[in-house]
């Protein structure tokens, strides 16, 4: 039986309003599903030309709330030098042994033209997936017991410096929860303000219409795993492609 803190799964990105951005939509749907979904900030995000530590604070709070999750925590790590090493590893891997989760998810990409804590999210991200199952070193994760993650899921930053190759990737639809995502990213208002808003919301719609519609569905998030995806049977995960097809098909 599962502990009452366990978590399905943990989503996490170096700043608040990372996760909402790319991966709310997937949050929201997995909520309503009836998972159990941790949100991890790693650091508060701040300084930023208009926020202050207490207002991003509310506002990731606010966001977390409208997504449904069962747990949002910030790991209190620095922003603008966040770098991979043992004490982010051991941050993150105290979270993660805390709620014991199956799947972690975690952005990526090399963003040159913004921050550079994003790809360094990654590969603490990755590290810590190792880190979170390591015995006898109990003392470096809040006394925390060892838990190995079964799944690591990476959300590509499609503004990314290159292009990278995964052995597999998946669409999620969010359709019936795309609307969660924007009320999320809409809570960052000292992120962004007026117009800037409303060009995030366009970035965010085009996108999730893009990705959406390579699967057939109105809005999809794009979601890469660093192995082949297995089935013991195939059928269940292609299913009635939802596009209509130009050549009506039979009938048996």
């Amino acid at each position: 039986m599962a502990q009452a803190d366990q978590l399905d799964i943990i989503f996490t990105a170096p700043h608040p309003d990372d996760l909402e951005i790319g991966c709310g939509g997937l949050i929201a749907s997995l909520v309503e599903q009836g998972y159990r979904v941790g949100m991890v900030h790693m650091t508060n995000g701040e300084p930023t030309p208009h926020g202050d530590p207490d207002t991003r604070h509310k506002e990731m709070l606010a966001a977390a709330d409208v997504l449904g999750v069962q747990v949002c925590e910030m790991l209190g790590l620095t922003n603008r030098v966040l770098m991979d090493g043992p004490e982010p590893r051991f941050a993150l891997a105290s979270v993660i042994r805390k709620y014991k989760p199956r799947v972690l998810v975690g952005i990526a990409g090399r963003t040159v033209a913004a921050s550079p804590d994003h790809y360094q999210a990654q590969l603490i991200t990755e590290a810590t997936r190792f880190y979170s199952q390591l015995t006898k070193w109990n003392e470096r994760f809040n006394d925390t017991e060892p838990h190995p993650v079964d799944h690591l899921i990476y959300r590509p930053i499609s503004r990314s410096a290159q292009m990278e190759s995964f052995a597999s990737q998946f669409v999620a639809d969010i359709t019936t929860t795309f609307d969660k995502k924007l009320a999320a990213i809409s809570c960052y208002r000292s992120q962004f303000p007026g117009e800037r808003l409303e060009r995030v919301i366009h970035y965010v719609r085009s996108l999730a219409g893009f990705e959406g519609g390579s699967c057939g569905y109105t809005y999809g998030e794009l979601y890469a795993v660093p192995r082949p995806i297995g089935f013991t049977d195939p059928m269940k995960a292609f299913e009635k492609w939802p596009v209509p097809s130009i050549v009506e098909r039979p009938k048996f």
